[in-house]
Formats: C-alpha cells, structure tokens, sequence
C-alpha cells in the first residue's frame, strides 16, 4: 500500500512542480518517486509470482532510472558549462 501512495504521488509533484513553474515540468521528485514506488511494487510483485506484473514493473524502473541518469547527466553538463 505504501509503494502504491509514494507511485502515486509522483503526479501531485509532477502537477505543483509545473504550477510552480508556470510550464510542463517534470521535476527529479518525479522520477525518484517513480523509481521507489516501482522497486516496492515489484517486490510484491514478486511476492505474488506474477509473470504480467513483474514485466510491468520492471520495464517501468528501467525507464524511471534511465531518465535519473540522463537528468543527472544533464546537471553535470551544465556544471561544467557554468564553470567554463
């Protein structure tokens, strides 16, 4: 149940993220929100032994840890520009 509320909160961030902005943002609370609710929803997941969720969750962390990477990659890029 607490994998499912932090999962689910990631569009409450995502929404005041972009209200606070005053544009289609998508904050890194988003994605580290994503990424730890998948890892708790898969472990019931496996848990359960279910071969649909399983897939599901999985596919879903790859890709939430795949946009931390590249946010992250982003960061150091612009560190690096900055201090140019």
């Amino acid at each position: 149940m607490g994998s499912q509320l932090v999962f689910s909160s990631r569009f409450l961030m995502q929404w005041i993220y972009s209200e606070w902005r005053r544009e289609s943002s998508i904050p890194m609370s988003f994605w580290y929100a994503s990424a730890a609710g998948s890892i708790g929803l898969l472990a019931y997941a496996i848990e359960r032994r279910d071969p649909v969720f399983i897939v599901g969750q999985a596919t879903g962390l790859c890709v939430y840890c795949r946009n931390i990477q590249l946010r992250r990659r982003e960061a150091r890029a612009d560190i690096a520009e900055a201090s140019r």
